[in-house]
């Protein structure tokens, strides 16, 4: 019998969320972000739920080489470019679209003879200050690819550093971005989940939702169901034993949890090796049995120990949710001091996963 602890994938899911990104910005086309391995859920896995889509954005040549091998046709991002000249033959040939973000790219770009033309994305840099060209080095690094023979064709991007929490940051990049984009013409994609979710000004021509389209909401001030989107990844386990714990007692490495009456501990299938935080806390919520329970004492490498005061029926066997359908993962992360995201993408390729 294999270990209990499961990872179960909602294709059906993942499609419901790309309907909410459509529904919030019905005039934008919509370029699904599968990096980090589809966040977690398997990069095909999340290319074919979410096959209605208009495009892919992916990190590394190798996914969008695999895509295009497994039969998918539509525009795909690559969204940190070519790191060597030596890869745009290649980038060419599959007809993938690299986003530039230093002059040197154009120039490089310039020099390299090519058997197809290329379609790219311009960088922009409007307060991000991670990638990207300031507005008017970009306005001169675009007139620069139109000259190109080339280029097919040019998109102007940037992205915002602060669309889940402050309005006025997405209004002062918007403003550094907006004379730019009406000089030069060109579609423009500036949104991410959060822009899609709550600044409308800024859906553009194509949207870029990453977070929302796994279900988890990239604000911290709501989970995904709030916002209409449904969990993909729900990571399942079961309790492995039940151990009786007396007053005064500890609990796990370091003896951070002790006790504070009599009390039974469930121990979970599930630990930082398995992509669950090592630094998530005592009190850290986790479903036993249907019923929300707290973490007890320092997450180990394959297990984990639940204060089982609110599942008293529970015993070995018992089903556990680490997140998913009934516990919303930014509930865990916040917990744990961290965010979905990060959760989602640690999934380790040991945990067994499984399409529902």
């Amino acid at each position: 019998m294999s270990r209990p602890l499961i990872a179960r994938i909602d294709t059906a899911a993942l499609a419901h969320n790309l309907g909410v990104a459509r529904r919030a910005a019905p005039g934008a086309r919509v370029l699904s972000v599968i990096k980090a391995n589809g966040y977690g859920h398997g990069l095909l896995r999340a290319a074919r739920a979410l096959r209605a889509t208009d495009g892919y954005a992916v990190l590394t040549l190798d996914e969008a080489a695999l895509l295009r091998k497994e039969g998918y046709t539509h525009p795909i991002v690559l969204l940190e470019g070519f790191f060597s000249v030596d890869e745009l033959p290649e980038m060419a040939r599959l007809h993938l679209r690299p986003v530039l973000h230093r002059a040197d790219q154009v120039e490089l770009l310039a020099r390299t003879h090519l058997e197809h033309r290329l379609d790219v994305l311009l960088k922009v840099n409007t307060g991000m200050n991670r990638l990207g060209l300031p507005p008017a080095r970009a306005a001169e690094a675009l007139a620069r690819l139109r000259e190109i023979p080339a280029v097919a064709g040019s998109t102007l991007m940037t992205h915002f550093a602060s669309a889940d929490e402050s309005a006025a940051s997405v209004a002062a990049q918007l403003a550094r971005f907006a004379p730019l984009a009406a000089q030069a013409g060109a579609p423009v994609t500036l949104a991410n989940s959060a822009a899609i979710l709550r600044h409308p000004a800024t859906h553009g021509d194509w949207v870029r939702p990453g977070i929302l389209l796994y279900g988890c909401s990239p604000f911290a001030d709501a989970d995904g169901p709030d916002l209409g989107l449904l969990p993909a990844m729900t990571l399942e386990s079961r309790l492995i034993a039940v151990q009786r714990v007396k007053r005064g007692e500890a609990v796990g490495y370091g003896a951070t949890f002790v006790a504070e009456r009599d009390m039974n501990v469930g121990v979970v299938a599930c630990g930082y090796a398995d992509g669950y935080p090592r630094h998530a806390p005592n009190g850290t919520p986790v479903v036993v049995a249907g019923h929300v329970c707290r973490l007890a004492g320092r997450v180990s490498m394959d297990m984990l120990c639940v204060d089982l005061a609110h599942a008293p029926a529970a015993h070995v066997g018992s089903p556990v949710e680490l997140w998913g359908a009934s516990l919303p993962v930014e509930r865990v992360a916040a917990a744990a001091g961290t965010i979905g995201y990060e959760l989602l993408t640690a999934l380790a390729p040991r945990v067994r996963v499984e399409e529902t």
